[in-house]
């Protein structure tokens, strides 16, 4: 038995989406705000609401006027004196629900035996949905109304008051602005929400189970017979233990006796950790056996030496205050006594230390220098915290050691659910690699695990690292992607990406993207955009242009990913799939024929691209004319779906230029980035000194002639020229940031900066005429 996906309903941004889950370790990866956190919190909500209590700010935003007129419809009927009828309709639409489908093999049907649908089901995917529902209408309309007449009947005492101080006015002031909770049936749960509201479980038909649809999921509508399973049916099937993202390391906190709780919350200190991992499970007065007898006995005889001596020390003391009349015959006498336990060994700072320096003595390293826990490193902190945390879930799941004495319940439950957000905080890159590789082989190294498919454990895992996620394969990548206003909603909502749908069965496309992508550390899952750039000039160049002219390109999260012509067309699945905002910079590659040889771009000379991405994506054409002469739709891939998402190439372009000593302008058709660069900037490489190819290309300027003629001298450089050097020196020169960018660079990077400043506001143009307060705090969320 394992979860198969996750369906999420209206629960902050995540409106309703589809999370399918990996059989051993799930990554939720994307851009900031896209959903992820979301995500995490929906599962801790709703599989421990006891620890993780449910706020109002968890039904999505575009709900809220639902609740609020909810309200009013019930003072409205007061006030009209008519008959309110509560029922659970009007609120089905805005209630937070998460829908668990399980895989249940047919020998497993006894454990899942309260969720099952029908008598003829006989195993496959199974389905419950957890809703977070009013507990009873009678009594929230009850004590919403109250509340309401009492905040009513203050605002009349105030105009009241006003009235009074006032007695002679035909018209007396308006009182002073007083805000009185509750202002609507929204603000009254905003305080109070717990008490009036719980977790329902219901059956549902895998049957009546339906695919996503324009990017989000179709839960099922429940028959109006459903009858609530109650809010414990998961109770004996899954156990959940979680890692949150805070974890405050070097700080002391309180114990904390739930096995069950977040790591921040049972103390983030390592020896805060081993203490409650000792009291769990290795604890000798928990329901000692024959193995304890010595550890008891020599707490017992520690025990007792301690008192004999208390009672030596404090003897003299007690007299002097027998002096003073007390105690007198018929009053008791005070004693000092010791109860001692092996806990009390690691309740001090420093009950964990880390070796520094040994010694070797009679054949065994001695440690000499010892350092307490807060002065080690916070990545070292954070590591052995989280392995140890991890070992602490898997031992308490099978009840190990004292855990299985303490224990009520002595059944294992067959599915262990763990959630980890953000493990890489304070981790440097090798470290992050490791954790992610090593994590879920901690939580099954159990004699009684390993491959045991009886007792199954899944791993999430959110990140924000491309270190964790180049280390996972792609099948088990989900990517949360945000959705704008007027999408789907009239509030930016977010979607999921099944990573391992991306390449479908072109196994060749995947093993190259996972290879390069893991190669490179590009930020694909996790930008707002992307730069695919030709070679190692543009690499080292274009970020520094769109630092010395395009700040606010610069504030932007862009990755910028090195990727030949021939091989950017390979990233499209990818792309496509992640909505990635993208920007291809690649080079004319320009041919004399098909199948000829490299020559300089010429116009009517019936030439043809060599380039993969020019020939097969955008613009989808091999001839150089139609290249020279396409225009920025041309250039341009959209969605018809996404109106955020787009793909634009840029290559070069005739450049006007006026060479030294000419009389008027003259047009070249540069090859690559490199001679484009430098007919934009002539001047400034006719006085570049350098070596290679500056020193070539100073050389054709001062040959002179005409554009065609110096960029053939350019062209013939750059088939044996070395243009990381070439890069290098131009950006040891002083005049650097005054250089011209490259007309066709220049026109991709102000077209990217267009689209990410209507990707920043996420609100499609028919929303941006009249928007509202609603909308405002969905898109600052």
């Amino acid at each position: 038995m394992h979860i198969k996906f996750i369906e999420i309903a209206n629960f902050r941004k995540l409106l309703s989406i589809r999370v399918d889950l990996a059989a051993a370790t799930t990554l939720f990866v994307g851009a900031n705000n896209s959903g992820k956190t979301s995500a995490m919190l929906a599962l801790r909500r709703f599989l421990s609401p006891r620890r993780c209590p449910f706020e109002m700010h968890d039904f999505t935003l575009c709900h809220w006027p639902a609740v609020i007129d909810i309200g009013k419809s019930w003072v409205a009927a007061r006030d009209q004196e008519e008959v309110v009828e509560l029922v659970i309709d009007p609120w089905l639409s805005v209630l937070p629900a998460l829908d668990l489908w399980l895989h249940v093999e047919p020998g497993e049907m006894h454990l899942v035996r309260d969720l099952i649908p029908t008598l003829d089901w006989e195993g496959g995917s199974l389905g419950v949905r957890l809703r977070y529902e009013p507990k009873d209408l009678k009594l929230l309309y009850k004590d919403f109304m109250g509340a309401l007449s009492d905040a009513e009947a203050m605002r009349m005492a105030a105009i009241a008051a006003v009235a009074a101080e006032h007695p002679d006015a035909d018209s007396p002031p308006a009182p002073p602005k007083l805000t009185i909770w509750p202002e609507s049936l929204l603000d009254f749960l905003s305080k109070r929400l717990s008490a009036y509201f719980t977790v329902q479980a219901y059956s549902l038909d895998p049957a009546k189970l339906m695919e996503p649809s324009k990017s989000q999921a179709q839960p099922q509508a429940l028959p109006p017979t459903s009858l609530p399973l109650g809010s414990d049916v998961l109770a004996g099937l899954i156990r959940v233990h979680d890692i949150p993202a805070q974890r405050g390391f070097g700080e002391e906190q309180p114990s904390q006796e739930d096995e069950d709780a977040p790591a921040a919350a049972a103390g983030s200190r390592l020896s805060d950790q081993l203490k409650s991992y000792y009291a769990k499970h290795l604890d000798p007065t928990k329901g000692p056996d024959p193995k304890d007898l010595g550890a008891l006995q020599a707490i017992e005889a520690a025990q007792d030496a301690f008192d004999k001596r208390l009672t030596e020390s404090f003897k003299a003391a007690f007299t002097e205050v027998e002096g003073m009349g007390y105690p007198g015959v018929t009053d008791p006498r005070p004693r000092v006594s010791t109860r001692l336990k092996a806990i009390d060994g690691l309740n001090h700072s420093a009950a964990i230390t880390f070796e520094v320096d040994v010694i070797a003595k009679d054949g065994e390293m001695m440690p000499i220098l010892r350092l307490p826990e807060a002065n080690n490193g916070l990545g070292y902190q954070n590591l052995i915290s989280m392995i140890f945390r991890l070992m602490s879930f898997r031992d308490a799941w099978m009840r190990v050691g004292k855990a299985s004495n303490t224990t009520s319940a002595v059944h294992t439950e067959p599915l262990h659910l763990v959630l980890i957000e953000e493990p890489e905080a304070h981790l440097h890159a090798q470290v992050q690699q490791v954790f992610i590789k090593k994590a879920y082989a901690v939580l099954r190294a159990h004699e009684d695990l390993g491959d045991n498919a009886k007792l199954r454990t899944q791993l999430v895992v959110s990140t924000h690292s491309s270190h964790v996620a180049h280390e996972t394969s792609f099948s088990c990548l989900r990517y949360f992607r945000r959705l704008p206003a007027g999408m789907v909603a009239k509030v930016p909502v977010s979607t999921v990406i099944n990573m391992s749908e991306v390449f479908g069965a072109n196994g060749e496309t995947e093993r190259f993207v996972t290879r390069y992508l893991r190669a490179q550390h590009a930020d694909l899952f996790f930008a707002d955009a992307a730069i695919l750039v030709e070679g190692p000039a543009e690499r080292m160049l274009v970020p520094n242009f769109i630092r010395a002219h395009y700040d606010e390109l610069n504030q932007c999260y862009i990755t910028l990913l090195e990727i030949g012509g021939s091989h950017a067309h390979r990233m499209r699945p990818l792309i496509e799939h992640l909505g990635l905002l993208t920007l291809v910079i690649t080079d004319l590659d320009s041919l004399t024929g098909t199948g000829g040889a490299s020559a300089q771009p010429a116009k009517g000379a019936g030439q043809k691209t060599n380039n993969a991405t020019l020939k097969t994506w955008i613009p989808a054409t091999d001839d150089i004319d139609a290249l020279i002469n396409a225009d920025d739709k041309a250039k341009t891939r959209r969605s018809d779906g996404d109106p955020l998402f787009a793909v634009r190439v840029a290559y070069q372009v005739p450049v006007v230029v006026t060479l030294p000593g000419a009389t008027g302008p003259d047009t070249a058709f540069p090859y690559t980035f490199e001679d484009a660069l430098a007919f934009e900037n002539i001047a400034f490489f006719a006085a570049l000194h350098g070596t290679g190819l500056v020193r070539k290309f100073r050389a054709a300027v001062d040959a002179g002639g005409d554009a065609a003629a110096i960029g053939s001298c350019m062209y013939q450089a750059l088939k044996d020229g070395k243009k990381a050097e070439f890069a290098l020196d131009v950006l040891e020169a002083e005049g650097f940031d005054n250089l011209v960018v490259p007309r066709y660079i220049a026109e991709g990077l102000e077209w990217l900066l267009t689209q990410l400043k209507k990707k920043q506001v996420e609100i499609l143009p028919i929303e941006l005429t009249e928007p509202n307060a609603l909308q405002t705090e969905q898109v600052a969320e």
